[in-house]
């Protein structure tokens, strides 16, 4: 291990910008904006790795990104370009062992970045914004210098760019640019004098479309001519072709004059673009039907030998069209995606739905787009078979990640967030291969969920801006797979259902028998539902993940019990295996009590825990079998209860009103077998640590740890060391640090240490999670998994290592 902290799995889902993600030609690396952060990914990758970094650096989402080659130099390091909802403008290059840094910064744009095109020798790009400006840049010295800035026709804002060079003009001194976006026409521009006193100048109106401009892509041809595919929100696919002098129409080079045609002519209409000596002339060359919503992306085949275009749309299908060897027109040649979406859902009735982007491999045998869920799919074209196969891609929140739980054992972590679904993240083991991947989605729900706490090692509660909470069971199928897949022994509960279901404008999970089918389903209506299937063989049959297809309708876990109690939305849970305590939003003393629920019954343990004035943000049970109960909340106030032994009722056994100087946002107990004491961490940049001077008597505050920014998550782990513990603890600026303390009589602070940047999240971390795992798992090197959630939609495993630290190394 190269540094104190290695991540070993990153899941977060891609941003809705068909501008934001690029997949290099040069290194075979996929770049796609992950809210504020940039992702990488090797597609293409044997052992399956999945996102190996997160660039951070943008102050708001990530919406354009470009990879940008080195001009004449194919040997240097790749380069990004990337845009953000800000108007920023940042470039990324790469270091050495894969490690990225950002090399330049412009303010780009009064608004946000839409769009980015790249010449084909890297040297210039251009950017569309929503500040209806279209910018020429430089790239020279490891920055960027402005060429030129163009403000567009009122009412337009540019969607999407492309740029190209005349066939005699390799140096640059000249190109053309293309322009779509909130208007039906396509604009072309000619640059002129780059190099000297640039001018742009706006020389064609391509029309036809009768939609805003999705998607514009350039193909040069061997002849130096271009085809540029333009998509649209009218469903259509249009092709141009520009020409050089030498191959315009019927091979007569025309002056503008000539080039007028009339409306009714079955003639094509010829236009051209300009710089200095150099033209090309451009003429409609197909309409491509086929797809039945908004277009969003289009893509040619980087393969020299392949004229073939892959088009991403909102009816949620990928299609690879090719002109037809004998005739010459352009046929749909492979559609893959989802073939049946939900009838009458479209972008027309406010359906965010579909593929927003389409991207070919450096080798054109490969395909990906992004989902409306955040997921990536992948095919890859199988030459034996001649056949397109889906394979295992990457997967994520769209939201801020607000919980995370560990399996008691360790076997998975559940997480949960703001894009209203709960996940479940395991190892995949082949051989000596271990990878994460998200193996099941068990919730899919109708409001933003906060918390999630595991019960048992197939069961779970989640709590969501509702006013209940929802218990669920593992079903069959998903305990199979990761039984096979995972080498998590399956539990040997026999009720366990098959598969779960959402019934029509319902929001619980269904179980359903084994036996049931889709003859048993209840009548539709006209609305299409969850499918309600039985998706056992299908998982037998798994040899890898499911991909997202399978993630998203057929990993759902059936509803067990709905806990009632609260008055406001649930804000927090925890469970000790027997008990779970859970707490909702509150401004007085009647709403912000804790209720316990028997896991065994599911019935309130009455009555509730009273203490706090305002919220509870955070409850946590202390290890052992006297489990205390410990809350904190927005009052500034913690309160431990304990549960007697003679009437087995739960009493407030000590509270401090005045604990921190500002609110309190999380909490945790140490772990057994060290000295009794639980740490808090506040709004105040500080982190207290408190305990009993000995048994049965009061906590008291031990020891501060102060730091720069808020502090909103702790978590406690033992390490090798007797009575040393390590405290992780999270920032509300992402900033993430480990901290060793002795804890004996003096709780002495042994070490500290901040984690690099690039080990953090790019915004507060929401909590943490140190896994509780058995010896006998765990080879997979030295440290202990830390889970991180934050509200940069990322969830993140991080291999500490501890022994790092109590070895006193400096990585």
């Amino acid at each position: 291990m190269d540094s104190l902290a290695a991540a070993e799995y990153i899941s977060t889902g891609g941003n809705r910008h068909s501008a934001a993600s690029d997949w290099s030609s040069h290194s075979g690396i996929l770049a796609y904006g992950a809210d504020q952060n940039i992702a990488l990914w090797r597609p293409i990758d044997e052992d399956v790795r999945g996102i190996y970094a997160l660039l951070n650096g943008h102050g708001a989402k990530v919406t354009a990104i470009r990879f940008l080659k080195e001009p004449n130099d194919h040997d240097l390091s790749e380069i990004i370009v990337s845009g953000s909802a800000d108007g920023e403008v940042r470039i990324w290059t790469a270091g050495e062992e894969d490690q990225w840094s950002c090399t330049a910064t412009v303010k780009g744009h009064e608004g946000a970045v839409n769009c980015i095109a790249t010449s084909v020798n890297g040297e210039l790009l251009a950017t569309g914004g929503a500040d209806s400006v279209i910018k020429l840049w430089r790239w020279q010295d490891g920055g960027l210098t402005l060429v030129s800035a163009t403000k567009t026709q009122p009412r337009f804002i540019p969607l999407s760019l492309a740029l190209g060079h005349f066939r005699d003009s390799a140096s640059t001194n000249s190109a053309f640019l293309v322009a779509g976006g909130t208007r039906n026409d396509v604009y072309v521009y000619a640059l002129n004098h780059l190099r000297t006193q640039p001018e742009v100048k706006h020389c064609a109106t391509l029309s036809g479309h009768e939609g805003w401009i999705r998607c514009l892509s350039l193909r040069s041809l061997k002849s130096g001519a271009y085809l540029l595919a333009s998509t649209s929100a009218d469903k259509y696919v249009r092709l141009w072709k520009f020409s050089s002098g030498e191959e315009q129409p019927n091979g007569i080079v025309r002056d503008n004059a000539d080039i007028a045609v009339d409306r009714g002519s079955l003639t094509a209409k010829v236009q051209t673009v300009s710089a200095d000596e150099n033209s090309f002339a451009i003429t409609f060359e197909a309409l491509l039907l086929g797809h039945e919503d908004w277009v969003y992306s289009a893509a040619w085949n980087p393969s020299p030998e392949s004229e073939q275009l892959l088009t991403a749309s909102a009816d949620g299908s990928l299609t690879i069209w090719e002109p037809d060897p004998s005739s010459g027109i352009w046929v749909s040649v492979t559609r893959l995606g989802e073939i049946s979406g939900q009838k009458g859902a479209t972008t027309a009735t406010g359906s965010a739905g579909g593929f927003w982007n389409a991207l070919w491999s450096p080798e054109g045998n490969a395909v990906t787009c992004l989902g409306r869920t955040g997921g990536w799919r992948l095919w890859i074209f199988d030459l034996g078979q001649q056949y397109w196969t889906q394979k295992t891609a990457v997967t994520g929140h769209v939201g801020s990640a607000n919980g995370i739980s560990w399996a008691p054992n360790g076997s998975y972590l559940l997480s949960t967030g703001s894009d209203q679904t709960t996940r479940l993240h395991a190892e995949w083991r082949r051989g000596t291969k271990r990878t994460w991947h998200e193996f099941a989605r068990p919730q899919i729900h109708g409001y933003d969920l906060n918390c999630v706490s595991s019960t048992t090692g197939s069961q779970f509660a989640s709590g969501a801006d509702e006013k209940l909470l929802r218990v669920f069971d593992e079903p069959k199928s998903t305990a199979r797979l990761l039984e096979r897949l995972c080498r998590v022994q399956e539990p040997q509960e026999e009720s366990l259902p098959e598969v779960a279901s959402i019934p029509v404008l319902g929001l619980s999970n269904k179980a359903m028998d084994e036996a049931a089918g889709i003859d048993d389903a209840p009548e539709s209506n006209g609305f299409d539902q969850a499918p309600v299937v039985d998706n056992s063989a299908s998982f037998e049959q798994l040899q890898e993940p499911p991909a997202e297809d399978l993630l998203a309708r057929h990993t759902l876990w059936p509803e067990r019990e709905k806990l009632y109690g609260h008055g406001y939305e649930i804000s927090e849970s925890a469970s000790n295996g027997h008990t779970l305590a859970t707490a909702c939003k509150a401004s007085s003393l009647d709403h912000a009590v804790i209720r316990l629920y028997d896991t065994t019954t599911w019935d309130e343990i009455r009555p509730p825990l009273s203490a706090h004035t305002l919220t509870v943000t955070r409850l946590a049970w202390s290890p052992g079998p006297d489990s205390l109960l410990l809350s904190v909340g927005r009052d500034r106030q913690w309160a431990i209860f304990k549960q007697t032994q003679a009437s087995q009722s739960w009493q407030l056994l000590q509270s401090n009103p005045k604990a921190h100087s500002r609110m309190i946002l999380d909490a945790a107990w140490c772990p057994e077998g060290s000295r009794v004491f639980f740490a808090t961490a506040g709004r105040d940049k500080s982190i207290k640590l408190w305990a009993q001077e000995q048994p049965d008597k009061e906590f008291a505050l031990s020891q501060t740890i102060s730091r720069k920014t808020a502090v909103t998550a702790v978590a406690i782990t033992a390490t090798s060391k007797s009575n040393v513990v390590c405290l992780a603890a999270g920032e509300d600026d992402g900033t993430m640090s480990v901290h060793l303390i002795d804890a004996g009589e003096g709780m002495a602070l042994v070490g500290s240490l901040t984690l690099p940047a690039r080990d953090c999240p790019a915004t507060t971390v929401n909590r943490l999670a140190w896994r509780l795992v058995a010896p006998s798992q765990d080879k997979d090197g030295p440290g202990i998994p830390l889970a991180v959630a934050s509200a940069d939609s990322s969830v993140r495993i991080l291999r500490i290592d501890v022994q790092c630290l109590i070895d006193g190394v400096q990585p």
